[in-house]
């Protein structure tokens, strides 16, 4: 598997895909780090391991979502537009697409 940093960085594009709903993302990680300080409560003030686990899960599944959606905005947008724009920019997107895919199935 091609490893990310042997990828030349994508040319810029005039927006993210993700933009149009970049208040979603960014409340959904507030929430996330809200359940992070939630999370930090819990060690500190030694509650049940499993209570902790199941919390961890639960932030674990709420970045997980995150990172799909923003994967799925990155393919129906960037790479999208680097294939038809055409030339190499479109094998690196999806290049680097199957490098973000592989690190998020591994995690």
């Amino acid at each position: 598997m091609t490893d990310s940093r042997n990828l030349a960085a994508p040319a810029p594009t005039a927006t993210h895909g993700y933009i149009s709903n970049k208040d979603e993302y960014l409340n959904r990680l507030r929430r996330i780090e809200g359940q992070a300080r939630g999370l930090q409560g819990m060690v500190a003030n030694e509650k049940y391991c499993i209570d902790i686990l199941t919390q961890i899960s639960a932030m674990t599944s709420a970045l997980h979502s995150v990172a799909l959606g923003l994967l799925d905005e990155h393919l129906n947008h960037c790479v999208v537009a680097a294939v038809e724009a055409g030339g190499d920019e479109g094998d690196l997107q999806m290049k680097e697409a199957s490098v973000a895919i592989a690190r998020l199935v591994r995690s």
